[in-house]
């Protein structure tokens, strides 16, 4: 029983994953980049507190990577949201059958046992601030519950920005 709810318990997590791309210029010393600031109208298709939410978390984990927030900074953050709603295709299947001397009988139905998803595209882009150059650039796809509480979108929001924030600076 243990090794089945295991099981459970993998496949929900790798089902629930996000996907993160990341580029960049190639050109680009990342290392000469640090100092940050967001742009005024950062969030476009976002609420207000996903807004802070976000802000918070990517200051949060570049002050950790040595990159401090200034009035004049190397480079801007902007960060967008493209958010659809998606119809769950999770069902239980409920069927009736019946057969013998070769003649047969069957029924069958789905019952939907979620709600509605949130499939969220959100693309965080670095940009210089000597000429606007974008330098950088993640697009992170994750999903939402419809009805989310406040600690539910603080925790999606960590968890998506974690990955994120991954990306820089690259690897080259």
């Amino acid at each position: 029983m243990k090794r089945f709810l295991l099981l459970i318990s993998i496949l929900l997590v790798g089902c629930s994953s996000n996907k993160v791309v990341f580029d960049y210029d190639n050109s680009i010393n990342f290392n000469n980049y640090k100092t940050f600031d967001f742009f005024e109208d950062a969030g476009e298709g976002l609420s207000e507190l996903d807004i802070k939410r976000i802000k918070s978390e990517l200051t949060e984990q570049l002050l950790v990577k040595g990159i401090s927030q200034k009035e004049n900074p190397d480079f801007y953050i902007n960060f967008l949201a493209n958010t659809k709603e998606e119809p769950s295709r999770n069902s239980i299947g409920i069927g009736l059958g019946s057969g013998g001397s070769n003649v047969g009988f069957g029924v069958s139905g789905g019952i939907p046992i979620e709600r509605n998803k949130l499939v969220q595209e959100l693309t965080v882009n670095f940009v210089k601030n000597e000429n606007n150059d974008l330098i950088w650039q993640s697009i992170a796809k994750g999903v939402l519950k419809e009805q989310t509480t406040p600690d539910e979108r603080d925790d999606y929001y960590k968890k998506i920005i974690t990955e994120v924030i991954k990306g820089y600076p690259p690897k080259k």
